[in-house]
């Protein structure tokens, strides 16, 4: 699958900013019916980089979360820089 139909857009909000710094995640909106392993090969894939972990949430509208924390050789400030979310 493409990557970019599974990732959907960075979610920026103050705890996913609190992430980044101390948590190294990445916080993305992501497809609905994507899976954890799906997300996963279509991160890594996009941006070169190992990710540690995912964890994913639906919230109250029906928007899928993920939670991407990086692995220790990256650091997730620098990926949101190359994103442009700073």
């Amino acid at each position: 699958m493409n990557p970019y139909s599974i990732l959907i857009k960075p979610h920026l909000t103050e705890k996913s900013m609190n992430a980044i710094d101390h948590n190294n995640e990445l916080t993305f909106v992501v497809r609905r019916t994507a899976n954890r392993t799906q997300i996963r090969e279509a991160f890594e894939q996009l941006f070169e980089v190992k990710v540690q972990r995912v964890n994913t949430q639906i919230n109250s509208r029906g928007i899928k979360i993920a939670y991407l924390k990086l692995a220790e050789e990256h650091s997730a400030e620098d990926m949101a820089v190359k994103m442009g979310v700073f």
